[in-house]
């Protein structure tokens, strides 16, 4: 069965072609990184705009690398939450438009379940039950994934997600947009315990996440230093960034240990934009180890937003019953 993706969700503009659930027969990505590096952070109008006028020849495209018409397709999969709502409207219309000329079933995808089954693309023998972590720009969430198309929230973030904090505390360091790859790199040449920073706690809720205040206190650090007259080299940039990456990721692995401790070993799962950091790899992989876990992880290529995961998704979804209308419409939040 082959299932047509479309993701529109943000930034990039994405279409794909997924054969049962596993196998990639196309991947088109269009990035809009250079339209709003000079803004230093997604502008919604924009971002709708840009999808608008990318979307038709990115579709083309992967029907054409997997040598494909639309009587070859059996369903249509497109994310319609959460995101930018004007962004993700694009994709649904078009979807819509598309699904009905061609008569073709349409599948709603939400867009954390498709990260999540960025995994299936590249691991055969990884079937649910599992633990999901997922870690975007916009999302930090710890999911119990029961079947294909049973996800059941257990935690989640109550301020900014880690990518949302990366990208903020990037620009105040002065690096480009996206900053998460720049941070990245930094923090392996810095002094991790240069600066002690926490991420807080939430009072009740154990399993949130919350990285507001973390965010805070590197903004304020680095406006102290300046004040002193630190003057804002490579060398004070890395430990900056060492020291905010050591705090972020020890404060995820710090709830997904006690996650693990309380409900015993299980298979594990990291998915979203920020799973492609390296330090956050290491860190959940000596998690797992230490609780003789199975730990999969997507490639990098699959770890920020693609229509290859919407449509490995939209499988499961298609063959669960699930369907959209003329009516399906776009959600700027919306639970798993």
């Amino acid at each position: 069965m082959k299932i047509l993706g479309i993701e529109s969700s943000c930034d990039e503009t994405a279409a794909a072609v997924v054969e049962d659930g596993r196998q990639v027969l196309s991947s088109v990505v269009a990035s809009q990184i250079d339209i709003h590096a000079v803004y230093g952070g997604v502008v919604p109008e924009i971002a709708s705009r840009a999808h608008t006028e990318a979307i038709c020849g990115v579709v083309e495209s992967a029907l054409t690398q997997a040598n494909c018409t639309m009587e070859d397709i059996d369903a249509i999969a497109v994310t319609n939450a959460p995101g930018l709502i004007g962004a993700l409207l694009t994709g649904v219309s078009f979807a819509k438009g598309l699904a009905f000329t061609t008569k073709k079933p349409l599948v709603p995808v939400h867009h954390i379940r498709g990260h999540i089954a960025a995994n299936y693309l590249v691991h055969p023998d990884l079937k649910p039950p599992f633990i999901a972590l997922v870690v975007s720009g916009g999302h930090t969430s710890l999911m119990r994934v029961e079947d294909y198309t049973d996800h059941k929230l257990i935690s989640s973030t109550r301020d900014d997600a880690a990518g949302e904090a990366f990208d903020k505390c990037a620009r105040v360091l002065g690096l480009p947009y996206p900053g998460g790859a720049a941070m990245d790199k930094l923090a392996a040449i810095g002094d991790k315990n240069k600066y002690k920073l926490n991420a807080g706690n939430v009072d009740g809720a154990p399993y949130d996440f919350t990285f507001s205040g973390l965010k805070t206190s590197v903004i304020n650090l680095v406006h102290t230093e300046l004040q002193r007259g630190r003057i804002m080299d490579e060398e004070f940039k890395a430990d900056i960034a060492a020291s905010f990456t050591n705090a972020l990721v020890k404060a995820i692995t710090a709830r997904l240990d006690l996650l693990l401790s309380e409900n015993g070993g299980c298979d594990i799962v990291l998915a979203g934009g920020v799973a492609a950091n390296s330090h956050l790899r290491e860190a959940v992989k000596a998690t797992a180890e230490k609780f003789g876990a199975n730990l999969y992880l997507p490639p990098l290529k699959l770890c920020g937003d693609n229509a290859a995961m919407i449509a490995a998704q939209g499988y499961y979804e298609f063959l669960a019953g699930v369907r959209g209308g003329t009516d399906l419409n776009g959600y700027a939040t919306k639970h798993c």
